[in-house]
């Protein structure tokens, strides 16, 4: 098999002429970038040709954009490193970075006809950073429509992000397959993120608190669920409890019985496990300032009820000096065990 040639395309004509010049039959891929690449990055490109195989051609776009940035936020100091950029994605195998400037993204200047982000992108990271997510989906659909692809590829890290590109997908008929790739994490479990680079040592300690208390919110979740199941699995009669209150295991069959009584759902004790963390965190020097902790429906990102059956996100965002992270986890209520 022939080396793959990689390219970079700083307009949009470069793209095209790049395209008109492959060789392949395959699909394409699109991974969308602000830059500033790491293993998260790594990840979704190799995802991506894994997506489409060694005849499909993988595109990586490499722009920050100024539509999604509000005032204050940090634009200006936002890292761009192209050069090492343009490494880590040959590396993973793309066969094209598509960096464009400002001005070939939006010619005119700024937009006047944008997409709105509805009602979803005026919770959580829409309430704090208000008209983000129509700057994120105007640009996500001009790279759609500038990459042409069959398939694009997202972090689960920006688990809203996601949700807003699948509905402006499904609401306006683009034909584009959307990919969820899970969040890569340190080893310490700090969530990949190019922001992370802001971080002082000092507080980097502190933000390991984000993923903690997502860690711990699972944790309680999946000690729930399995109790859940073993009450389903075996109904906590008085004889069964007496049988093994002989046993030495009166508050086993306790648990199970509470459990078994209880709501499905106990979103409350999940979000309450992960707050205690947090809480913990405040008092830390330098503190950590949450923006907002939320279990939410991830169809709308909205807050959960204790009754709640289905796929949840457990999402949070919060502030460790200058630097604004997000975090979250997949979490999933109520099947486990559950009879047919």
């Amino acid at each position: 098999m022939s080396r793959r040639t990689f390219e970079l395309a700083s307009t949009v004509d470069d793209l095209e002429r790049v395209r008109a010049r492959r060789t392949g039959s395959g699909r394409t891929a699109v991974v969308m970038t602000m830059g500033a690449l790491h293993e998260g990055h790594a990840t979704l490109i190799r995802t991506a040709r894994t997506h489409v195989g060694d005849q499909g051609f993988v595109i990586v776009t490499v722009f920050v954009n100024p539509l999604q940035f509000g005032p204050g936020e940090d634009l200006d100091r936002y890292p761009r490193t192209l050069e090492a950029d343009l490494k880590i994605a040959e590396q993973a195998g793309a066969d094209v970075v598509f960096a464009p400037s400002v001005e070939e993204v939006y010619p005119g200047g700024e937009p006047q006809v944008r997409i709105s982000a509805g009602p979803m992108g005026e919770r959580l990271e829409g309430a704090s950073r208000p008209g983000h997510f129509d700057g994120v989906l105007t640009v996500v659909a001009k790279l759609l429509h500038l990459t042409r692809p069959d398939v694009a590829l997202y972090g689960q890290k920006d688990a809203q992000q996601l949700a807003l590109i699948r509905r402006m997908v499904r609401d306006l008929n683009f034909g584009v397959e959307i990919v969820a790739v899970p969040t890569v994490r340190e080893d310490d479990g700090l969530a990949l993120s190019s922001r992370n680079r802001y971080l002082s040592p000092r507080e980097r300690r502190t933000a390991l608190a984000l993923s903690r208390a997502l860690f711990a919110g699972r944790d309680r979740h999946a000690a729930q669920e399995a109790l859940r199941a073993r009450a389903r699995e075996v109904p906590c009669t008085p004889a069964r409890a007496e049988a093994l209150s002989a046993l030495g295991e009166s508050r086993a069959a306790a648990d199970a019985a509470a459990v078994a009584k209880a709501s499905p759902g106990a979103a409350s004790a999940v979000r309450a496990a992960a707050q205690l963390v947090l809480d913990e965190a405040a008092r830390l020097d330098p503190p950590l300032e949450l923006d907002y902790l939320a279990l939410v429906d991830p169809s709308d990102f909205t807050e959960i009820d204790d009754d709640f059956t289905g796929e949840a996100v457990l999402a949070v965002a919060a502030r460790v000096g200058t630097t604004r992270l997000i975090d979250n986890i997949p979490l999933t209520f109520g099947t486990l065990g559950a009879s047919s």
